[in-house]
């Protein structure tokens, strides 16, 4: 079932990628860059409870806080 969740979730992230890519505009690329990185917590989430391993929360935890961080920083450059 995880392996299910796994796959989705990489389908998930290669549709953000393609969006990331054709994205007509800067916010289609914020919210492309956004959905990547949500994804990709998820995704170490995800992998993480498969190989039996806590500390990938605590990595998924941080890079939450850094992409968070970070989106609002572009925001507030093209606000």
């Amino acid at each position: 079932m995880f392996t299910v969740a796994t796959l989705a979730l990489l389908v998930a992230l290669a549709l953000a990628v393609v969006r990331a890519i054709r994205g007509p505009s800067v916010f289609d690329w914020l919210l492309a860059g956004n959905v990547i990185g949500t994804l990709a917590i998820l995704l170490l989430a995800v992998v993480g409870f498969l190989t039996g391993r806590p500390v990938f929360l605590e990595v998924g935890l941080t890079y939450g806080v850094l992409n968070l961080i970070a989106f609002l920083a572009v925001l507030k450059f093209f606000r």
